[in-house]
């Protein structure tokens, strides 16, 4: 049972890291020396400069999703540790499990609606890419999904 605590830790664990990463850096969208995140939009070339984002209602969406995955990934940690002391013998984490689950729902809508409109910010060209920010946001996704389906589906033991 210790085992399967300390995996399902980890597993949480890895997906806020891969949360807080993919909300912050700045590497969502890559063009060359260009580089956008949804906060803001950097140069890597000499001089470094970066500028704010810009203000679309998708791109606010964007940043509330991500942002709100964070936040509810984070309580659903904090509540496992909480019940996992208060729980009674045999009751399931229903709360983490449902929270954690948010949380995955959240980024995978905050991943979808980037996909769908940043064109509409950046012009697509063959050397626009995805970054890996991006790639971790989705990553994140399914992880989050199933740690939080584990939540869901295990009971309390001595």
């Amino acid at each position: 049972m210790l085992l399967l605590l300390l995996g399902i830790i980890v597993l949480h664990v890895t997906v806020l890291v891969l949360l807080f990463v993919s909300t912050i850096v700045s590497q969502w969208l890559v063009n060359g020396e260009r580089a956008a995140d949804l906060w803001q939009n950097c140069t890597t070339g000499d001089p470094f400069q970066c500028m704010a984002s810009s203000s679309d209602e998708w791109l606010q969406a964007v940043q509330a999703m991500m942002i709100l995955s964070v936040i509810f990934s984070v309580l659903s940690l904090f509540l496992f540790f909480c019940q996992l002391f208060t729980l009674t013998k045999g009751g399931r984490f229903y709360i983490t499990g449902v929270f954690q689950i948010l949380a995955g729902l959240c980024v995978m809508s905050g991943a979808a609606i980037y996909t769908v409109r940043h064109t509409d910010w950046h012009q697509a060209s063959e050397s626009t890419s995805y970054g890996f920010a991006y790639i971790l946001a989705w990553l994140a996704f399914p992880l989050a999904l199933a740690s939080g389906i584990v939540y869901v589906i295990l009971r309390k033991r001595e």
